[in-house]
């Protein structure tokens, strides 16, 4: 990753006189987000009248403000033709549906091959934002919906909307067990404190907060429908487990495989199968950047949480049948 440079400057207006800096920084600069320009008053790359301010500090009127603006970039990763399922698409945002096993950034294994090398190729320009305009991210083995940036502003305004929590995300997800009723989880999640891998609830952790409700009840399954309030990493993966519903197929989060009594041979062996999180990001829904206007997208259900979820059907009706 390469940062790009460049210094902008704008005179405080006299009206401003009295206001807090980080207040009238944000208004002079409204590109950026208001996290991205605490962190430049931070470091020093905001300065009023050529020197390093705090935040908190009131501005006179007519003071020059000179911001050295340093994105980090994605200039260095290789733009690669692979096919993207684009939901919706203008001139400032993409929607896409990520497949299950597509990883969303280069990394030490993963050079190549990514959601970023393919957003490249197909808009170049993508190179001078911050992250290729990613703004948030699906495991590698998550499918599903997907909203990137293609301009600085979209970027800022989905950020923001990301950090106001008015982002309206919504999963599917097959967890083991037969659940009664919905509900939330409302459980803090950081870093598990020996294995650097995984996340775990700690109550020193980020707050992080999962709305559940029942889609569907099987006999020993459950197809969740899970509501993001906040978006951490693993989010939905470890609060199941918390609840001690882990998501079928998970890896890291799912433990030993659990057959249900009587199971079909056919859910049998799809369970056995499935080698990874049965966990779908299915709509997505935002404000538009620049119209203000709600953009809501759906991704279909993919073929292979279709067949699981259609073998659990089949194995309750089997159930209910030899019952009677």
């Amino acid at each position: 990753m390469t940062d790009s440079c460049q210094t902008l400057t704008a005179t405080v207006p006299d009206a401003a006189a009295g206001r807090r800096f980080d207040a009238v920084l944000a208004e002079l600069f409204p590109d950026y987000s208001r996290s991205r320009l605490a962190a430049w008053i931070k470091t020093g790359d905001a300065r009023l009248n050529g020197r390093e301010a705090r935040p908190r500090d009131p501005v006179q009127g007519g003071e020059t403000v000179e911001l050295n603006v340093v994105l980090d970039t994605q200039t260095h990763a290789v733009a690669q033709d692979i096919a993207l399922d684009v939901l919706y698409e203008d001139a400032e945002v993409i929607v896409l549906d990520k497949p299950a096993g597509l990883v969303v950034h280069p990394g030490a294994g993963n050079p190549a091959g990514t959601l970023v090398n393919a957003l490249l190729h197909r808009d170049p320009s993508l190179a001078a934002l911050p992250r290729a305009g990613i703004v948030h991210r699906l495991d590698k083995d998550t499918s599903g919906v997907m909203v990137v940036a293609r301009t600085l502003p979209a970027h800022t305004s989905l950020v923001d909307q990301l950090s106001a929590r008015a982002v309206h995300r919504q999963y599917l997800a097959v967890v083991v067990g037969a659940l009664v009723s919905g509900g939330t989880a409302n459980a803090a999640i950081d870093r598990h404190p020996r294995d650097r891998l995984r996340m775990a609830v700690r109550e020193d952790g980020r707050d992080a907060v999962t709305h559940y409700r029942l889609r569907e009840r099987f006999r020993a399954h459950t197809l969740l429908e899970c509501r993001l309030e906040t978006g951490r990493t693993h989010q939905i993966r470890v609060h199941m487990q918390h609840l001690k519903h882990p998501i079928v197929g998970d890896p890291l989060y799912g433990g030993p495989l659990k057959l249900p009594k009587g199971a079909t041979d056919s859910l049998v062996e799809t369970l056995r199968g499935f080698k990874r999180q049965a966990l779908h990001a299915e709509t997505l829904e935002f404000a538009h950047p620049v119209s203000a206007e709600p953009v809501r997208c759906t991704a279909p259900v993919p073929a292979d949480m279709l067949q699981l979820i259609a073998e659990l059907r089949a194995d309750s009706r089997a159930a209910a049948e030899a019952g009677r």
